[in-house]
């Protein structure tokens, strides 16, 4: 309980919207938007190094492509790549307390998917 409370102090503040229409949503906005900004060079940092490995940056293509082809990379990778999708998400879940974990593991696929476009969104939105 001592390492849930520390992780739980470890997040900052994100102003949401209040929301009661799914669990999946309050999901989102209590735990998932504190940790992906609490993180967030962290999963700048790991796309980058990502790009570098596959040869795309940071003179490499990615670089030279316009910003929607950017875009459609970023989403593509993060639909295909098994390895790096998986790496993303244990980073995500190894922020969890135990009872986020419990909670997470009830709906995985579609918090799962969430926590993707949410990680999508962000490289997109920061120019990786």
């Amino acid at each position: 309980m001592t390492n849930d409370l520390a992780l739980l102090a470890l997040r900052p503040a994100v102003d949401t919207e209040p929301t009661t229409t799914n669990a999946a949503e309050a999901f989102q906005n209590q735990t998932l938007r504190p940790i992906l900004k609490l993180h967030n060079e962290l999963f700048l940092s790991l796309f980058r190094s990502y790009l570098v490995r596959r040869k795309q940056a940071p003179d490499g293509r990615f670089s030279r492509i316009t910003p929607p082809e950017q875009e459609a990379y970023i989403e593509h990778t993060l639909r295909t790549d098994q390895k790096f999708r998986n790496l993303l998400i244990g980073t995500v879940i190894g922020q969890f307390t135990s009872t986020e974990l419990a909670d997470f593991l009830a709906d995985e696929a579609e918090l799962t998917r969430r926590t993707l476009n949410m990680i999508s969104q962000r490289l997109i939105d920061q120019n990786v």
